[in-house]
């Protein structure tokens, strides 16, 4: 075991404060710096959680000699350089999902630190989930027999401004919304290796995107298993996460964002009720300690304790690049209307020419 660990966090926006709330609960770790493009956004999220040090970019804080690894909480588009300046400079790396806009940048991510020979975690918060992780346990003990068939859906109907533009997200919410579903699939289908997809997806609704706001996506496993991916931006009551799990002997369902402890009514509307809330006022079911609920606080109590014993943790930067390499099948699908075979030569090989032009972008029509 090591000695403390001490993390540098990349990004001000609203994913490293999830990720800043759920290390304060977690032992045997400083937070020492934090790096942010706005000085001002960067202070005061530090401040909030008591980071001493800001720092503007994050070379300058892989450069730092007191920081063992280096948390990327940035939008996707700024993952690649973000792990190759850590892994440059020795640094572990821990990147939030998905990993990149596409598998073959998912693939430069790995490359980056298998060749710097370098620590690495996969921020995929789906799988650490308390309900999640409890689900898998009753599956592992047999309770449902031979898992057969994995379905899995995330949607709401706030996406965040940088997920709207395509370029930046590689693609719409089949790719930010989906990777959570492809994870939970190949978890529970374990032993199997994703080999074809079949996918739909179009822009049903909303005129601020130019990606799909609804998809649908069929993965095939190596051994005849099935998990189902759903995803969307049209879910107007707030953040919708379910998963089910169908084996041989038994169900199990798992619903993260449903009926709770606490049930309101609010007259007047709030601050904040939950991540992506429809609402903010009248009958409301806010989810409890979002951060634990959604998985925050296992992922990193897993990957401080890895960290520490010098041992690779569940998710890892290759599970990047299998759940990119799956979605990238899914939007082959969607322009192709067959099933699309998943390259996963990202894992061995150098990767392919990274390209952000080939994402899926519905055809122009009228909202129905």
């Amino acid at each position: 075991m090591t000695d403390r660990v001490r993390l540098g966090v990349v990004g001000a926006g609203f994913v490293a404060d999830f990720y800043l709330r759920a290390l304060s609960e977690v032992r045997d770790h400083d937070v020492v710096a934090l790096a942010a493009r706005s000085p001002e956004r960067g202070r005061q999220l530090a401040d909030a959680h008591g980071v001493p040090h800001v720092v503007s970019s994050v070379e300058e804080l892989a450069a730092r000699d007191d920081i063992d690894i280096v948390v990327i909480a940035v939008p996707q588009d700024a993952h690649l350089a973000a792990v190759r300046a850590a892994a440059a400079a020795g640094k572990a790396v821990i990147c939030t999902k998905p990993l990149g806009r596409s598998g073959a940048e998912a693939a430069a991510c790995l490359a980056a630190v298998m060749e710097a020979g370098v620590w690495h975690g996969y921020a995929e918060t789906a799988v650490f989930a308390p309900a999640v992780m409890h689900a898998k346990a009753m599956v592992d003990d047999g309770g449902i027999g031979r898992v057969l068939t994995v379905r899995a859906r995330e949607a709401h109907g706030s996406p965040h401004k940088h997920a709207t533009e395509i370029d930046r997200m590689g693609g719409g919410p089949l790719r930010g919304l989906g990777c959570h579903g492809v994870a939970v699939g190949r978890w529970f289908l374990e032993g199997a290796t994703p080999v074809e997809a079949f996918a739909w997806g179009d822009r049903l609704d909303r005129d601020d995107v130019d990606s799909e706001d609804n998809a649908v996506m069929l993965v095939r496993f190596d051994d005849g298993r099935l998990a189902q991916v759903e995803a969307g931006w049209t879910h107007r009551p707030g953040l919708d996460n379910r998963r089910e799990i169908h084996g041989s002997d038994g169900w199990l369902g798992v619903d993260e964002t449903g009926p709770g402890a606490l049930a309101a009514f609010a007259g007047q509307e709030l601050d904040y009720v939950g991540e992506k809330a429809g609402s903010t006022r009248g009958w409301l079911r806010p989810v409890l300690d979002e951060p634990r609920t959604y998985g925050y606080h296992g992922q990193f109590a897993h990957f401080i304790e890895t960290f520490r014993a010098g041992v690779a943790p569940r998710q890892t930067l290759a599970d990047g690049v299998i759940d990119n390499a799956v979605i990238d099948a899914g939007y082959r699908s969607m322009a192709s209307g067959v099933w699309e075979p998943i390259d996963l030569s990202g894992l061995t090989g150098p990767p392919a020419e990274i390209t952000t032009d080939s994402h899926h972008r519905p055809a122009e029509r009228e909202a129905r």
